[in-house]
């Protein structure tokens, strides 16, 4: 699928790999060390991935926070993902967010990525 972002993604621009899917630094980060983990094969969102990819997913999340943590040394993390246009999602690939928090990073935390998305 040639029209899609993440399909038509240079398989150089990943940071991380497995079967399943794949991974890099988000280019227009949220906060430093913003990662983006996706499925590999084109399927519109987390509920449409097989459980082998959800795995694989999984897999990648759990190697970017290593890779994060070491980098950036954050306090905290949201992970995310948008299932559906009505829900803010603007690429239909099955995407997942790993965003790092840290401290003072906005007044008050309380409601999670509520308050970092501009």
């Amino acid at each position: 699928m040639t029209d899609c972002y993440y399909c038509s993604m240079d398989t150089d621009s990943y940071v991380i790999e497995n079967e399943y899917a794949a991974g890099y630094y988000d280019a227009s980060p949220s906060s430093p060390g913003h990662f983006l983990v996706f499925t590999k094969r084109h399927t519109p969102d987390f509920f449409h991935m097989t459980k082998e990819e959800q795995q694989g997913v999984n897999d990648l999340l759990m190697e970017a926070k290593e890779l994060v943590d070491k980098d950036h040394h954050p306090a905290a993390y949201n992970l995310g993902a948008n299932c559906g246009t009505a829900a803010g999602q603007s690429v239909r690939h099955a995407h997942f967010h790993l965003i790092p928090r840290y401290e003072g990073d906005v007044e008050n935390p309380r409601g999670g990525v509520r308050n970092i998305m501009k």
